[in-house]
């Protein structure tokens, strides 16, 4: 796979409009373990509006349906722990893009910015992050994640 070479600009083009998420894998620092972070077949979209707005949402595969239609404690928390949603802003340059959060699943995430390495390879967007803590067990690691255009 050859890596396109893009200026800021040619970025912020190359990103508007809706990618869907093809996989989502993270890399344990302490171990280098990688496995899929939101299950083999997560269901992802992320949208980039011309007026440099960002929307998120990103669901595990495999969740479960709750058994009623008011949800039990342990249903929510189930359904809480298997995705993650935000929006905000986003600016680009020629090697990230950062997303501002206005609003996101995760509260300590909302008011935050959250930087993204880009590179694009055969039509894809591919996303890399710094090494973080995993605020879903707390470990320390990286993620990529592999995006198609619809």
């Amino acid at each position: 796979m050859e890596s396109e070479v893009r200026s800021a600009s040619s970025h912020r083009e190359a990103l508007l409009g809706t990618w869907r998420m093809l996989s989502c894998t993270r890399t344990l620092v302490h171990s280098g373990e990688e496995s899929d972070a939101f299950g083999p077949h997560p269901i992802g979209y992320i949208n980039y509006a011309p007026d440099g707005r960002v929307m998120v949402l990103v669901l595990k595969s495999g969740r479960a349906a709750p058994a009623a239609s008011v949800l039990t404690p342990p249903e929510k928390l189930a359904l809480f722990d298997s995705m993650f949603p935000y929006c905000g802003t986003y600016v680009v340059d020629e090697e990230k893009v950062v997303h501002s959060l206005d609003a996101s699943w995760n509260e300590q995430w909302t008011g935050t910015r959250q930087t993204r390495f880009l590179n694009f390879k055969d039509g894809l967007l591919i996303y890399t992050t710094s090494e973080m803590t995993d605020p879903m067990d707390g470990q320390q690691c990286t993620y990529t994640v592999v995006f198609e255009k619809v």
